[in-house]
C-alpha cells in the first residue's frame, strides 16, 4: 500500500544578542529543533565558518547524519528481508559541500562508510550486495539532488564463547 507521510517540527532561533540582525556579526546561530513528541530538542546553529557554534549540530551535519541514518535503516531491513543476520553496523560518513561563491552553495557529494559485522561466513558476499537495494530504499537518499556512495568493509562476528 502507497502512503502520503507528513512530518512537522519547529526551529526556533536562540541568536538575539539584543540587536537582532542590524549586522552579520551581530546575532546568533543558535537555534532549537523540536518535534511533537520526542523527549530531547536538537541543539544547532550554522557550520563555525558561517560564524556558528561548533558545540552544536549545524544543517549540513544533520543532512549527512539523515543519510547515514536512512541507508542503516534501510540495509537493516534488507538483510533481514534476505536472512543476513547482522550484528554490528557503524558509519563514518563524509560529505562535501562546495560554496557557490554568490552566497550560496550545495554538497556535491556524500560518502557513507558503513562497517557491518555478519553472524556467518556464508553471509558475506550477500551481504555486500545488499548496500544497493538499500540505497534504493532510502527515502532520503532518494531526495538529494547529489550522488551518495558507498564504501562498505563486511566483516564475520568473532564466535561465542
Amino acid at each position: 500500500m502507497l502512503g502520503e507521510h507528513h512530518y512537522e517540527i519547529e526551529v526556533e532561533w536562540q541568536g538575539d544578542r539584543g540587536t537582532g540582525t542590524s549586522g552579520y556579526r551581530a546575532y546568533g546561530r543558535q537555534h532549537a529543533v523540536r518535534a511533537p513528541g520526542k523527549l530531547h530538542e536538537i541543539d544547532g546553529s550554522s557550520d563555525r565558518t558561517f560564524h556558528g557554534d561548533r558545540e552544536r549540530w549545524n544543517p549540513e551535519e544533520l543532512l549527512l547524519a539523515a543519510l547515514s541514518e536512512c541507508h542503516m535503516l534501510a540495509y537493516l531491513h534488507v538483510a533481514t528481508n534476505h536472512g543476513v543476520i547482522v550484528r554490528a553496523y557503524t558509519d563514518r560518513a563524509v560529505g562535501v559541500m562546495l560554496e557557490d561563491g554568490r552566497g550560496g552553495g550545495a554538497f556535491t557529494e556524500a560518502v557513507l562508510r558503513p562497517q557491518v559485522e555478519v553472524a556467518d561466513a556464508s553471509m558475506l558476499e550477500l551481504a555486500r550486495s545488499l548496500h544497493a537495494e538499500a540505497s534504493e530504499k532510502c527515502f532520503i537518499a532518494a531526495s538529494v539532488a547529489f550522488p551518495v556512495r558507498h564504501e562498505p568493509v563486511t566483516t564475520v562476528a568473532a564466535s561465542a564463547g
